[in-house]
């Protein structure tokens, strides 16, 4: 991993903000991004991003953080090929969606499966 970001961030307010959008994208969510630059793409988070510490391209050491993306096509499927990476800071807002795909009925018998969906008279 590069230890340069395109931006860093030391005030108390912007590394806050880094925080909660890092919040907002657990492993395995399916998400929809706004990014700053008015684009928006439809994935599942690859795994946690994490505020850390970076050097901008001047040498100032600051935070930031990387998000991995696994992009989602327009009917569901995951688009091979479709990994991104974003800077957190480039992350305007997370809107969360659902999961496509519910669990199936359990065929277990005993002990029942907890995880398993509940049977609907």
């Amino acid at each position: 991993m590069t230890r340069v970001a395109p931006r860093v961030y030391t005030r108390n307010d912007e590394v806050a903000r880094l925080e909660a959008i890092a919040l907002q994208l657990p492993q395995n969510e399916r998400v929809q991004l706004r990014l700053v630059d008015g684009r928006e793409l439809t994935g599942t988070v690859t795994q946690m991003p994490t505020v850390q510490a970076f050097f901008d391209p001047e040498g100032r050491e600051g935070l930031n953080g990387v998000l991995d993306l696994d992009t989602i096509l327009d009917d569901g499927r995951r688009h091979d090929g479709g990994r991104y990476s974003f800077w957190l800071d480039d992350i305007d807002g997370v809107t969360h969606l659902p999961d496509p795909s519910p669990p199936e009925p359990s065929t277990r018998i005993a002990p029942p499966d907890p995880n398993a969906p509940t049977p609907v008279p």
